[in-house]
């Protein structure tokens, strides 16, 4: 990944999204667009925030008017991780640190892409094995497993979380070794009995994050899942065991390490890792699978 000239201050920028949010917040009715246009076009300008967006493979002017289209187009649904508009802009520009770390990365465009590359690993081989330290669920494919899927939630509503599944069960080396960690660390932080770390999404094609979008879901493009380093981790569901705090304090200190790019988008919180993390990864995966 070709290195920046002069990395900019993510915390800075972080600091910077947060006093951005609090002022769309207070702009949020329908008669306020004019002036939120404004108030994008100023902020975006700032340092903190200008140094990140132009680093993105859009440039600051491509990422301003994405997300003014964003904004424009922005409806709130049950199905959206932004329930309001200031959650959208938060998730838009906390997002962006990972189309920046990987501007230089090929997309997933297809669906077909994603179930054939080389560079991607099917967690069901490993997951039987006993080689993963996450839980996750797919898709079902066919109307006998959604009716199974959809008994099972009325008996049990509580038992797993409430997310359609992985419609890929794929993802990077790196990736897989960096959810083991965390599990790990999660496990040895909470209780006996917690359930384990749980996974609700991960590579995705570039095909696919348009139909998200098109059933209303806050996809942004373009995406670190759409380049394979981009996960997204139940959070919501462990609040019913006492330990989302704990698992929310264990990924903060690794954005703060430098190792991930978190963004909360409620239910579940997006993951992105940094490159700068993984080597360390790939041979931690390559010795836990004994390659």
């Amino acid at each position: 990944m070709r290195p920046l000239a002069t990395p900019p201050d993510l915390a800075a920028y972080r600091d910077a999204v947060a006093e951005l949010l609090v002022e769309v917040s207070a702009l949020a009715g329908t008669g306020s667009a004019k002036a939120r246009q404004v108030l994008i076009d100023q902020r975006l300008r700032e340092p903190a925030i200008m140094q990140v967006l132009d680093a993105t493979s859009q440039g600051l002017i491509g990422a301003r008017e994405t997300l003014l289209l964003e904004m424009a187009r922005y409806q709130p649904n049950e199905r959206s991780s932004a329930g309001d508009l200031a959650a959208l802009v938060r998730i838009y520009l906390l997002s962006r640190i990972d189309v920046m770390w990987w501007r230089d990365a090929a997309t997933f465009l297809t669906d077909t892409e994603v179930n054939h590359s080389a560079e991607l690993v099917d967690l069901e081989w490993l997951r039987r094995r006993g080689l993963l330290r996450f839980q996750y669920t797919e898709q079902p494919r066919t109307v006998v497993g959604r009716g199974v899927r959809a008994l099972r939630r009325r008996m049990l509503p509580d038992a797993t979380p409430r997310t359609a599944g992985l419609l890929f069960r794929r993802a990077r080396r790196e990736v897989i070794a960096l959810l083991n960690d965390i599990g790990r660390e999660f496990a040895a932080a909470t209780p006996a009995g917690t359930p384990p770390l749980w996974v609700t999404s991960l590579v995705r094609s570039a095909e696919h994050q348009y139909r998200l979008r098109r059933l209303g879901y806050a996809a942004m493009v373009p995406s670190g899942h759409c380049l394979g380093w981009a996960v997204d981790v139940e959070m919501a569901w462990f609040d019913r065991f006492g330990v989302r705090d704990t698992l929310a304090g264990l990924l903060l200190n690794r954005q703060r390490a430098g190792e991930i790019n978190v963004v909360d988008e409620g239910q579940a919180w997006h993951l992105c890792l940094a490159p700068s993390a993984t080597l360390r990864l790939r041979r931690a995966y390559e010795a836990e699978m004994g390659i």
